[in-house]
């Protein structure tokens, strides 16, 4: 944001897997975009898709608990934490903890590994409701007569609960798996790779793979739109000159901003609905 320069390491740190020649590597900078990803991301996708690449991963820049553009582009979102990440309560918080799909506990030979992972299973637990919902409300009942014990014993603890829920096959609704993995080592790599692809087959027999899909279609094209008013409205000298001569009402406070917006919109109505290429002509 001070220079406007950056430094992409991808290929640097990928050297091995750049020189494969099934893998095409396309680092982009952010270039001031606050969600985690380039402004063209999606678009460099399409052309990724359009070129014939099975699988295209996009990696985020360091994100926090507001950055989540990447959820909104991808068919899967893989969450990588370490075990210095937070303690218990960062897992509850909202946010990037809600997106993911997969989550991954990195360095898991560090200490902390497993008890993060437990936290994040205890969330998923706890984010489910399913805590207590089979016990039996009535005091005095005997647990240990109960028809299903494994169900009772999951639904009495959270973290068991989203731990057996993960592991199967052909579930009714998604639970998140939470896997550990060592990558300077290569561990757990064709885990993580295995449970990417059980949540897209998931998607694919629930129908919500074109749920998403044509959700993010018609947020494209909103955030398309948002860009073209943006750019018409600020790049026209005659708009800036006409809100700089509002500045001395805004300022003494006869003029609100709310009722200068409303001016500003009627006065521009051309302007934002001017086309903008001219209308292709019939062959």
């Amino acid at each position: 944001p001070f220079t406007g320069g950056a430094l992409l390491g991808d290929r640097i740190r990928m050297e091995e897997v750049a020189l494969d020649p099934g893998v095409f590597i396309r680092s982009m900078a952010t270039r001031g975009s606050l969600g985690g990803l380039a402004t063209a991301t999606r678009e460099v996708c399409d052309v990724l898709d359009g070129f014939g690449m099975d699988v295209i991963l996009i990696e985020t820049v360091g994100v926090g608990q507001s950055e989540l553009d990447v959820s909104r582009a991808a068919d899967s979102t893989l969450v990588v934490l370490v075990p210095e990440s937070g303690d218990s309560i960062q897992t509850l918080k909202a946010g990037v903890m809600e997106i993911a799909d997969v989550f991954t506990v990195n360095k898991a030979d560090r200490p902390g590994a497993d008890r993060l992972r437990n936290d994040i299973e205890l969330m998923l637990g706890l984010r489910a409701g399913a805590t207590m919902k089979d016990v039996p409300a009535h005091h005095g009942v005997d647990l240990r007569s109960a028809p299903d014990r494994d169900a009772l014993r999951d639904a009495m603890n959270p973290a068991r609960a989203a731990r057996a829920a993960a592991r199967e096959e052909a579930p009714a609704q998604w639970t998140p798996p939470v896997l550990r993995t060592i990558a300077a080592q290569g561990e757990g790599i064709d885990e993580v790779a295995d449970a990417l692809e059980r949540h897209f087959r998931y998607l694919e027999s629930s129908g919500e793979l074109r749920t998403r899909r044509r959700a993010r279609l018609r947020e494209r094209v909103m955030e398309i739109v948002e860009q073209q008013v943006r750019e018409r409205l600020w790049r026209d000298a005659d708009t800036m000159t006409w809100l700089d001569a509002q500045l001395d009402a805004l300022e003494a406070g006869t003029l609100v901003p709310f009722a200068a917006a409303d001016m500003l919109r009627q006065r521009s109505a051309a302007l934002l609905t001017g086309a903008s290429f001219a209308p292709l002509q019939d062959a």
